[in-house]
């Protein structure tokens, strides 16, 4: 079977994404799934070969064309000069925050132009990004101005079990008025379009309730009466049911997924699953991405401590949904 190419954005230079990089494409495991091509900077991923003691060999390759399979080999493309005389791990850098940005438009472009079948991604940091003045906050908002994706879903899987967000980077005094039956009714239809592209049609989603005991018929809250209980009728979906008990069936696999309500509802679910396996996955676009989900981890960048399982994760779940994306 072809393997899938997955472009890998190394991340910012500073964090730890060069190290967890190196490592987990040195990986057989990695090796006989996918073929991997980096977009970083060279003198940067050798420090980090360097640092981990990793038996792998750099290649510089201009084209997708040029990427081989030497399994002792990494393949990278040169993106984004840094200055290794004013460069530092551990620091908030402008330099690097433009150097991150580079990497990740490059694989847009890779991906938007099918040369590569997925992006896998790395760690960025926001204010690094900030000093770069890169008008973005994050991948999420990067990926979707440059593919032109109006608002991108965000879904995790961890273990087989698949959490989508209603909202994210909000308070939680703004996402209680963003519970609204129009807004559920939008997200469960784009929610069940992305999962049916990711080729999963067995199983209903399950949408997860927002007061305790989901508000017991509204005697503590009545958002489930009012807004999420009518929002259900005609999809192929069932709840609200209590977040204390939603996740836990989903991950035995009674659903398919999970409508999280809000940013930690869902994060403190799949990373109390099993945090360095808690993969995000952006849909919605014209092509795949996928991400580790922790930061930069700036305190450790540098001494090649970081653990890898998470890029390898993010990589295993490019190229398992690649082959279905494409159709």
């Amino acid at each position: 079977m072809k393997k899938a190419v997955i472009a890998v954005p190394m991340g910012d230079p500073a964090g730890i994404g060069p190290e967890i990089v190196v490592k987990a494409v040195s990986k057989k495991e990695i090796q006989d799934i996918a073929k991997v091509v980096v977009i970083g900077d060279g003198k940067i991923l050798e420090k980090a070969v360097e640092i981990c003691k990793v038996p792998i060999r750099l290649h510089q390759i201009e084209k997708i064309e040029e990427l081989g399979e030497e399994k002792d080999s990494l393949y990278y493309m040169q993106e984004g000069e840094i200055s290794m005389a004013d460069f530092a791990y551990g620091k908030v850098s402008a330099m690097c925050g433009k150097a991150a940005f580079s990497y990740i438009k490059k694989s847009i472009e890779l991906a938007n132009e099918r040369l590569v079948d997925a992006v896998a991604t790395t760690p960025i940091n926001k204010e690094s990004l900030k000093a770069a003045e890169v008008p973005f906050i994050g991948h999420t908002e990067i990926f979707g101005s440059l593919t032109n994706t109006e608002d991108p879903l965000t879904m995790f899987e961890c273990n087989g079990m698949r959490v989508f967000f209603l909202t994210r980077h909000v308070s939680l005094r703004k996402m209680l008025d963003m519970i609204t039956k129009e807004r559920i009714k939008d997200y469960v239809k784009r929610c069940l379009e992305a999962l049916k592209k990711l080729g999963v049609t067995d199983g209903k989603m399950a949408i997860a309730g927002l007061n305790p005991h989901c508000g017991e018929h509204g005697l503590f809250g009545d958002e489930e009466v009012r807004e999420i209980m009518p929002a259900e009728e005609g999809y192929p979906v069932v709840g609200p049911i209590g977040a204390d008990s939603v996740f836990h069936q989903a991950a035995q696999g009674r659903y398919n997924s999970v409508l999280s309500l809000y940013h930690d509802q869902g994060h403190i679910a799949t990373k109390t699953l099993d945090f360095d396996r808690t993969i995000a996955i952006t849909n919605g676009m014209p092509i795949l991405r996928t991400s580790v989900d922790h930061g930069t981890a700036f305190d450790i960048a540098g001494t090649g401590i970081a653990d890898s399982i998470s890029m390898e994760e993010a990589i295993r779940l490019a190229a398992k949904y690649a082959e279905a994306f494409q159709h």
